[in-house]
């Protein structure tokens, strides 16, 4: 240690074991260094404290630890708003960041954000975008709540999980959960525990729609006509509630007859006029309110002309391409799922009915297709057409695959093989590291402007990276969308633009 290190620490008002936290990391652990070089993950830190903290687990180059006592407090330190937040071991886990201020969330989010673009895939956004923010509570109008009947103490727990454990935690409340949810939680603790299947019955899934509110019960075993009945009374005590079941896997779900309010479940998007029809289990966002500007933000990004046909990829119910019907001349949506490909085009249709019936400009035709697209090749990809814009909204896994394809054929035609440095197995199983030569349609044009939404910085980082090196695009814009508060969830949007090197 040098002279002046020494100095330093002697003049400190705080112990030598205390720690300095640097940042935080994807997990919303404060990140430290000791002097030897070591990490330090510590949970429960925020950045720029000084906290004692007692370590959990150790390895060669870094250590994981949960907070002891906060000896310099951060400025965007709060008292978290829910009584069952915190670090103890009954603690809930479905939130780890209500200890810091929404606007500490964004920026703790923004440099996980850009840390992955840059660490991973070597890309820098020209322009960062304004963080796209909604309601802070109450949000969550997409869960799945855990059941269990604990038998020993005769009563039945509904929630998420306690945090690092199976056990399910005793909650009173969640304030994520919009009101008229929250209000459910020990109602249906009473329900469960009056059921005759109250120890097969493990989860409630519950679905938000603009006026309706569907609760999948899974249960193990058939329901006697007691429990049935019981299911009823319930609906009936809370007229917004339908009841749907699910006795095996999620093709069994089926609503109960004359199980509740029999409205059927849709969200609007209103500033383009469209309503959504979805089933319980089908994927919708989480957050509503976010969900709206997302959408718009997207579109705004795109900036889609009359005139321009966009392929909506992973388009899902059609969430953002319907809205793309209302300003281009064609859509493709193309989805993995066979059933939402089927969801999507009975809302297409709906919709469009519905708007000739109001007097109002159809929708652009629009078309979806089912196609395994962790399975994309360069000849699939000029099959499907030229589309001036894309819209990319992949799951956690991201798009490699059509990435790749993209960056295969500007490769090709710049007289190069495309070779990838693929440093994961994840990436090793979903491509070989050298493409195979196609043909080509000359014909063919890439998008010149691609906006992806994404849930998962590291794998739109990589998908970043393989555009921007590889496939001739730059990255003209980023941000983050706070589509879940007070959770180390990181959700974004990026746009590309298409570079000369295309047209040399």
């Amino acid at each position: 240690m040098s002279q002046e290190n020494t100095s330093q620490q002697a003049n400190s008002p705080y112990p030598d074991h205390a720690l300095s936290i640097d940042s935080m990391d994807m997990e919303a652990q404060g990140v430290a260094h000791r002097e030897d070089g070591k990490v330090v993950f510590v949970e429960g830190a925020l950045a720029g404290e000084v906290v004692t903290a007692t370590v959990n687990r150790r390895k060669s180059n870094w250590e994981k630890a949960t907070l002891q006592n906060v000896l310099r407090e951060s400025s965007q330190r709060v008292t978290p708003h829910c009584p069952h937040f915190g670090l103890h071991q009954e603690a809930c886990g479905g939130c780890k960041m209500q200890h810091l201020s929404v606007s500490g969330q964004l920026a703790a989010k923004q440099r996980v954000l850009e840390d992955n673009l840059w660490h991973l895939g070597k890309v820098k956004a020209e322009r960062v975008l304004r963080p796209i923010q909604g309601p802070d509570w109450g949000y969550r109008w997409r869960a799945r709540l855990s059941v269990r009947y604990v038998r020993k103490k005769e009563t039945v727990l509904v929630g998420f999980h306690e945090r690092k454990s199976r056990y399910i935690a005793d909650m009173q409340v969640c304030r994520i959960l919009p009101p008229h949810i929250d209000s459910l939680l020990l109602p249906l603790r009473r329900l469960i525990a009056s059921l005759e299947a109250k120890e097969t019955c493990p989860q409630i899934e519950v679905a938000c729609g603009d006026q309706v509110t569907a609760l999948v019960l899974r249960h193990l075993e058939p329901l006697s006509t007691h429990d049935l009945s019981c299911l009823r009374t319930f609906a009936q005590a809370h007229p917004f509630v339908q009841w749907w079941l699910q006795p095996k896997g999620p093709d069994t779900v089926h609503m109960l007859e004359d199980g509740g309010n029999a409205a059927e479940l849709a969200y609007t998007l209103p500033e383009f006029g469209i309503r959504m029809p979805f089933k319980p289990t089908d994927f919708t966002q989480v957050n509503p309110h976010i969900n709206r500007v997302l959408v718009a933000r997207a579109l705004q990004l795109l900036q889609v002309q009359s005139d321009e046909r966009v392929i909506d990829w992973f388009c899902g119910l059609g969430n953002f391409s319907l809205p793309l019907a209302t300003q281009a001349t064609e859509v493709l949506g193309i989805e993995g799922s066979d059933t939402l490909v089927g969801r999507a085009t009975d809302n297409w249709q709906a919709n469009q009915s519905a708007r000739q019936t109001q007097g109002l400009r159809g929708l652009a035709p629009t078309h979806f297709v089912g196609r395994n697209l962790f399975n994309m090749t360069p000849e699939l990809l000029q099959a499907d057409g030229v589309a001036q814009k894309w819209l990319v909204d992949p799951p956690r896994e991201g798009a490699f695959a059509l990435a790749k394809a993209l960056a295969e054929i500007h490769q090709q035609r710049l007289g190069k093989t495309l070779e990838l440095p693929l440093e994961s197995e994840e990436q090793k199983e979903q491509a070989s590291t050298t493409s195979e030569p196609f043909d080509d349609n000359p014909q063919w044009m890439p998008p010149q402007r691609i906006v992806y939404v994404s849930c998962n910085p590291a794998t739109l980082a990589r998908d970043a990276g393989l555009l921007v090196d590889k496939a001739g695009y730059h990255c003209t814009a980023a941000g983050v969308v706070n589509m879940f508060p007070h959770t180390a969830h990181v959700e974004s949007i990026a746009v590309f633009e298409r570079s000369a090197a295309w047209t040399e």
